[in-house]
């Protein structure tokens, strides 16, 4: 096998033809499925989602993962309703939301570098918490009438000029370009694959493990209440339970796109692949009539597929490799003098 053919045989390779094969089929077997009303919002529905799992790629990269972006998100939520009910400016409260979401990742870093908790039993904590503290902040109001121009920008009926993109999903664009070019390119992205591939040895190389770690989570909090910002504007209503759920979408999308959930592998390019697939594929099952239920089904099909098929092919090829190499000859006895 060639190393071209191989690239080519990448899980995150594989996703991309999905991603292409899944819209040529909705688009040539259902109706309005390549309208660019209909496109806009599909990659509208997917705008926080996509968002959180640029830094969720950087966190399981490292061999690490939060689960609480989605309780995140809702405390965000919830903050911004009970601040705005109480006549602050809708300026005002998007920084202090970004405040409370790094001081949310600050805890689960401090968690997991300080204390030495392990990342996936601290944000299962603090995914309780963060989501009890929105309903201590907000309790079960429903909070509406945000400022109408920034609900506009968060909905898929004001988009870039020229083109059928939302603002939040052009956002999600240009920070995916930065992400890219930080994991790909420079050197704090090759001490989250050697953190994730071995963090004893990055420790010894001289790599400032804790102090990556913290950086990691701190942006994920951020992003996770922006995201939180976006999610409440989107659907003009602030309440605790926002995003109920929403971590499971954003760990199979990173996933589906190849990252692998031990670290130390994957391309941020794939994790996109996986968001927009995911994405897709939805919508694509709802013009058809497909049940939530179904949906959740498909894309929990998915989740399996990706994390089992990569495994396999490797298990494959490397068996095949040990079946073609020649063994060693056995090296014969010098007789004794």
């Amino acid at each position: 096998m060639t190393a071209h053919l191989t690239k080519l045989l990448r899980w995150d390779s594989v996703v991309g033809v999905l991603l292409i094969a899944v819209f040529l089929v909705g688009t040539g077997t259902t109706e309005g499925f390549s309208d660019t009303a209909n496109l806009s919002a599909a990659l509208n529905d997917v705008a926080e989602v996509a968002l959180i799992a640029l830094p969720m790629t950087l966190l399981v990269v490292a061999g690490q993962v939060d689960l609480s972006v989605a309780s995140m998100l809702g405390l965000s939520s919830a903050l911004a309703g009970s601040l705005w009910n109480a006549g602050w400016a809708f300026e005002t409260i998007v920084p202090v939301c970004l405040l409370v979401g790094a001081l949310g990742g600050l805890l689960n870093g401090w968690l997991v570098t300080r204390v030495g908790l392990p990342s996936l039993a601290v944000t299962i904590g603090t995914l309780t918490l963060f989501r009890g503290l929105a309903s201590v902040v907000l309790g079960t109001e429903a909070v509406a009438d945000f400022p109408q121009q920034y609900a506009d920008w968060a909905t898929y009926t004001e988009t870039v000029p020229g083109t059928f993109v939302p603002y939040p999903v052009a956002l999600f664009g240009v920070l995916a370009v930065v992400t890219a070019v930080v994991l790909h390119c420079t050197g704090f992205g090759r001490s989250l694959y050697a953190i994730g591939a071995q963090e004893d040895a990055a420790y010894f190389a001289g790599i400032r493990v804790k102090r990556i770690k913290m950086v990691l989570f701190v942006v994920s909090g951020v992003v996770a209440s922006f995201a939180g910002i976006v999610y409440t504007l989107r659907y003009g209503s602030a309440r605790a339970d926002n995003g109920l759920g929403l971590e499971l979408v954003v760990i199979a999308s990173v996933l589906l796109g190849g990252i692998d959930f031990d670290g130390g592998k994957g391309t941020l390019g794939g994790a996109v692949a996986g968001v927009l697939l995911i994405g897709l594929l939805r919508n694509l099952l709802t013009l058809n009539d497909i049940s939530s239920e179904i949906q959740v089904v498909v894309t929990g099909v998915l989740l399996i597929a990706s994390v089992l098929t990569p495994r396999i092919v490797a298990a494959l090829t490397e068996r095949r490799h040990r079946r073609a190499s020649p063994p060693t000859p056995t090296p014969t006895p010098t007789p004794a003098s």
